[in-house]
Parts: structure tokens; C-alpha cells; sequence
């Protein structure tokens, strides 16, 4: 067994994205080669109304899956296909874009008007880049959860722990998306596949990741340096954590304990070609998407 060592703890940016939604960027919108295949992440957390009730109307997308899982209030949806529905705390939506949809999203506070989520970009490799659009829209309860003797929670929305499976399947990333939960004080090792691309991200409390059982090796001074200035952060709300390889995640609750996703997957290794929310392989198919949106024939599918 093999500890990951901490490569990156990063914090997210301010965004507003739809018709004014004010959110917090995890990553996106860059070079992709070290969450491939993920390509974007934010945090739609926001306890003020006027900042998320203009929601995301009508847009298209092509060539990525979508990951939207709620944790407070509701999200409306609906797409040009006629599905449509609302998600609510503790739904989760992963739908497969495929060779185009048009849909919107348009969420609503809980009573308190507290609005919280995240939405989880996925990208589709070549092969399936003009595949059927298709949903999966799993319901709260159907999510299996594994409670540790400690008190650590893990909900499985996708993948498998403790021998529980979660219900979205058939994912081109064959990913592993959890929900733990760890209480104060505990420290946990969690398992994951040598050859997947994982992150973690810190959305309640705050913990220490820990480094490799034997973590410099021969480094420079500066390196060596670096690694510790690693290893001794802290990761707080809203910090994103990646890693190098091993088949190991240890984690140290803080005092106030610590909630996070982790979250793996199969990486693609393909070229990106990125308009927005429109995502391929070449200059030439984003081209060609936006022709298609301007002609009415995005849609492939019906």
C-alpha cells in the first residue's frame, strides 16, 4: 500500500455564470491534464435569494456529462428532449449530453432561502462525443449509505465503497463520487485505484491530507521545502485537494470534524477543444456545433 501525497491544496474563485448566479469555481476553464477527466467543478452555495434565483436558463451542451448533486433547496429542470423535474436536498441528476441537448436549471431556496449544490462537468471521449443524450435522475434515498464504527459517513452516489454500489451507472468515466462525512478528531484511510485521477473537495470543517509513508525520497531543498509547506496545510472550506499516485487517501478530521467529495476517474487522455459548455476534440466539431445551433440541427436525438 501506497499513501497519495498531497500535490495541490487550492481554493475556488468568485464566478457568476447563467442569468447571474453567483457561485464559487472549484477548477475549470483550463488546462485540464490534471483532473482529465473532469473538466469543471463549481460550488453553488449562497444563502441570498437574488444571487441564484435568475438560475441557468435555456443552453446547450455537447460532448460532456453533467454531475448536479443538491444539497439544499431545489433545482427545476427541464430540457428540449421533455424530460424535466426538480431535484432536492440530497438528489442527485447526472445526465449524459451526448450529441446535444438544450435544458435549463432554475434553483430555489429551502425555507431559510438557503440555495446549495454542485454541479460536476465530465468529459465523453471521442467515441461517444455524439452518443444519445440520456438522464439519470437518482432520488435521495436511493443513494446507499456506509456508517463506519467511528461515526465517518459515506454516501455512494457513484462507484463502490464497503461493498455498497451506488445507483448512477454506465458512465464513460467509470467514476467513484462520495459523499464522507468524518467526525472530530478521527483519522481515516480510504482506498482508491493506482490509476484514476482524484480529488478531494473540503466543504464543511477542515482536516490535514497526509503525504507518502516514505514522502521525499531525493528531492532538492526547495522541493523537499515545498513538500512540507504541503503537508502542514490545513485544507478548510472550500478547498480543493489533488494527488499524486497511490492507492491510498489518509485524512485527519479537524476539531469541528471535516465533509468533502472524493472523486476519481478513468482519465481520457484526449485532445480538448472548449466553447463553453460545448466540449470536443477539435477546432473543427466546435465549428461544427455552432453551426448546428445556428441551423436547428444541434439536436441529433429526439
Amino acid at each position: 500500500m501506497s499513501i497519495r501525497p498531497v500535490r495541490s491544496i487550492t481554493g475556488t474563485r468568485p464566478t457568476i455564470e447563467g442569468a447571474g448566479v453567483h457561485l464559487q469555481r472549484v477548477f475549470g476553464f483550463g488546462d485540464t491534464d490534471a483532473t482529465d477527466p473532469f473538466l469543471m467543478m463549481d460550488d453553488f452555495r449562497n444563502d441570498r435569494e437574488e444571487d441564484y434565483r435568475a438560475g441557468f436558463p435555456w443552453h446547450p451542451h455537447r460532448g460532456i456529462e453533467t454531475i448536479t448533486y443538491v444539497l439544499a433547496g431545489t433545482v427545476d429542470h427541464g430540457d428540449s428532449l421533455g424530460n424535466s423535474g426538480t431535484l432536492g436536498a440530497g438528489d442527485v441528476q447526472w445526465m449524459t449530453a451526448g450529441s446535444g441537448i438544450l435544458h435549463q436549471e432554475m434553483p430555489r431556496g429551502d425555507t431559510q432561502g438557503r440555495m446549495h449544490g454542485f454541479q460536476l462537468w465530465a468529459n465523453l471521449p471521442s467515441s461517444l462525443k455524439m452518443t444519445r443524450p440520456r438522464y439519470q435522475d437518482i432520488g435521495s434515498t436511493e443513494i446507499p449509505e456506509v456508517i463506519d464504527d467511528d461515526g465517518t459517513v459515506v454516501r455512494v452516489v457513484c462507484g463502490t465503497f464497503g461493498g455498497k454500489r451506488g445507483p448512477v451507472d454506465g458512465i464513460a468515466a467509470d467514476p467513484q463520487y462520495l459523499d464522507i462525512t468524518i467526525p472530530p478528531g478521527r483519522r481515516k484511510t480510504l482506498s482508491v485505484d493506482t490509476y484514476r485521477t482524484v480529488f478531494a473537495y473540503v466543504f464543511e470543517g477542515s482536516g490535514h491530507f497526509d503525504g507518502a509513508s516514505e514522502p521525499f525520497g531525493v528531492l532538492t531543498e526547495k522541493e523537499h521545502d515545498g513538500r512540507e509547506f504541503l503537508l502542514r496545510q490545513r485544507a478548510g472550506n472550500r478547498s480543493m485537494v489533488t494527488f499524486d499516485t497511490g492507492d491510498e487517501i489518509v485524512v485527519q478530521a479537524g476539531e469541528e470534524g471535516m465533509r468533502f467529495l472524493l472523486v476519481s476517474g478513468a482519465p481520457i487522455r484526449e485532445p480538448v477543444a472548449w466553447h463553453g459548455p460545448i466540449v470536443m476534440n477539435t477546432r473543427e466539431e466546435l465549428v461544427e456545433a455552432m453551426r448546428d445551433l445556428q441551423t436547428g440541427r444541434f439536436i441529433r436525438h429526439t
